[in-house]
């Protein structure tokens, strides 16, 4: 598997290729470059199976890199920090990506990720995604939801509720559409702060733009505009009260 690794910094470089040449010896390091510019050089004359891609470059973000490759016929693993608002549009565009520092566990479990086989009109479809998510000025735009049969680019305002089934995350959609995705409530409660979608309860996310009113008997619950009722958590709800008070006043 041949690899090109694009970070703007050198010690991050050099870690990376490090790692990969003592633990990963089917793995081919053919370039390291900091830059869009340089990347594409790399790229265009290697033409990789495998790319480490840092989300912040000198010249621009790295996914203006994937743009000016596009349609792509390689594996993308991202390199960002813990801190950037990028991170969640990567993991709701469900894309690999990487944390600086680099630690030698998380790199393995994506490249484990990066030698299943792919779908090249899956791999655009998470690149959409993402272009959308980054473009969208801190505000996410798109989830990839991954069923059993496909994995679907969702509108984030579309999305009214979603309900935890066990393992399970059951999301309902403007329209009626009802889509099971076998991740838990947790990991899209995180990857959906601050989108205008809120835990109201251990076991349902709210999307604010679909709530008509709280109601505070029966140990207080949300009014939809669709008429269904959603019970709110008592340790949740000066949470909730004050994210639909924010909300109104946007």
């Amino acid at each position: 598997m041949n690899t090109v690794i694009v970070d703007d910094e050198a010690p991050v470089r050099n870690t990376i290729a490090t790692l990969l040449r003592g633990h990963f010896p089917d793995i081919i390091v053919c370039a390291l470059t900091g830059s869009i510019a340089e990347g594409y050089e790399a790229v265009m004359k290697h033409q990789p199976d495998l790319l480490f891609l840092d989300v912040e470059l000198p010249d621009g973000l790295g996914f203006d890199l994937l743009k000016k490759l596009s349609p792509v016929r390689f594996r993308t693993i991202f390199i960002t920090g813990h801190q950037e608002y990028a991170l969640d549009a990567i993991k709701v565009s469900a894309l690999d990506y990487i944390l600086k520092p680099i630690d030698l566990e998380e790199l393995a479990a994506a490249i484990i990720k990066a030698r299943e086989i792919f779908s090249h009109e899956e791999e655009q479809l998470k690149l959409l995604a993402l272009s959308e998510n980054l473009a969208g000025k801190k505000v996410l735009k798109r989830i990839i939801l991954r069923t059993a049969e496909a994995l679907q680019l969702i509108s984030v305002s579309d999305i009214i509720r979603a309900e935890a089934d066990s393992n399970y995350t059951h999301f309902h959609l403007a329209g009626g559409k009802h889509i099971i995705v076998s991740r838990t409530i947790k990991d899209y409660d995180t990857m959906l702060s601050g989108s205008g979608i809120i835990r109201v309860h251990q076991s349902h996310l709210v999307n604010l733009n679909y709530i008509d009113k709280y109601i505070r008997k029966d140990g207080g619950y949300l009014l939809l505009k669709n008429g269904l009722s959603i019970p709110v958590s008592p340790n949740l709800r000066e949470k909730v009260l004050q994210a639909i008070t924010d909300h109104l006043y946007e």
